[in-house]
């Protein structure tokens, strides 16, 4: 049984809280929100008491993982923090703000013997998982070209509207669309050429484009926040092969080939009241039970590592550093 502190009580501790509620083998036994408010309606929902820090949370109930759902300017500390007293670590995504912070954390980890897992939950999405086993497969032949795009309205419900600073959480470029820089090196590898262009304002890059280049295979990622506040949350792939196409957008994932009916393929939904713009634990569950599962196992995961996670940072920010350039 893996015994869990979650630090930050916000929209993600609680999805990460409602996933730890369905696994047999993981218990949350304390929270730490420095918002008193927020850890208090916390502990009630989810039948845990509260801590004042990390170290309280874990010298208190003997907990062996550190749960880190935190502002990213935040990630290095409590990750860190979690290290040094034993504890093996998931952390949210983005990994830190640069790659020099997000060494400190994979060194900490390292020096303490414990795993450090980042929350790349897109490689665990159901949809982008069935897409990377189709690529790698060779049922549709070569991927030729794939977009992927990811957006909606600027997260205003986030805490404290911490979301808003670039020094706390480095724009949407780098919060929302990682997410999709993550997934293009876990499905290809690093690409040949990458040119990035993008919007910016005092938040920071907010929508960013790329196309990249992987052998034969071209893809092109855009996305951010930066859209009016009714605009719907979207993530969406469109994937062409040499004989046949994978389309996620705004409905069920369709697979088409040449002279067939298209085919549908459905997923089971898992619902959560947790706020913010995802109704679906789908990627958050197989994510953390993959993370605890492999805990019990004494094994680190492989989708998603410590050091995958730091080149996705990098590739991300060098996206940034492209479209800043832009704007000179």
């Amino acid at each position: 049984m893996q015994k869990i502190v979650l630090v930050g009580c916000g929209f993600m501790g609680r999805m990460h809280a409602n996933v730890y509620a369905l696994l047999e083998n993981a218990e949350l036994v304390g929270c730490v929100d420095r918002r008193a408010e927020k850890a208090e309606a916390f502990a009630k929902d989810f039948g845990c008491p509260v801590f004042a820090t990390i170290d309280e949370a874990v010298q208190a109930t003997g907990a062996n993982v550190v749960d880190v759902c935190l502002p990213t300017v935040d990630h290095a500390a409590a990750t860190i923090k979690g290290a040094e007293l034993g504890c093996h670590v998931i952390c949210e995504k983005p990994m830190a703000l640069d790659v020099a912070t997000a060494d400190t954390m994979i060194a900490a980890s390292e020096n303490a013997g414990v795993q450090l897992m980042v929350g790349h939950c897109i490689r665990y999405w159901p949809e982008y998982d069935y897409l990377k086993r189709l690529v790698e497969s060779g049922e549709l032949g070569a991927l030729q070209v794939i977009n992927l795009t990811r957006y909606g309205a600027f997260p205003s419900w986030a805490s404290e509207n911490w979301q808003a600073d670039e020094s706390k959480a480095g724009g949407g470029a780098l919060d929302m669309r990682i997410h999709d820089t993550d997934f293009i090196l876990y499905l290809l590898g690093d690409p040949d050429t990458m040119h990035s262009d993008g919007q910016l304002d005092e938040r920071g890059v907010g929508y960013s484009i790329s196309t990249m280049r992987f052998g034969k295979t071209v893809a092109i990622l855009e996305g951010g926040w930066s859209w009016p506040q009714n605009t719907p949350f979207r993530m969406t792939f469109r994937a062409m092969f040499e004989r046949g196409a994978a389309i996620m957008e705004g409905g069920p994932l369709t697979i088409y080939r040449d002279g067939q009916s298209p085919e549908v393929v459905e997923f089971a939904k898992m619902a959560t009241s947790g706020g913010g713009n995802i109704s679906d634990l789908g990627g958050y569950f197989v994510e953390l039970k993959d993370f605890i599962d492999h805990l019990e196992a004494g094994q680190p995961t492989t989708v998603v590592t410590p050091q995958t996670s730091r080149r996705s940072l990098e590739v991300a920010l060098e996206e940034i550093a492209q479209i800043k350039a832009k704007h000179q």
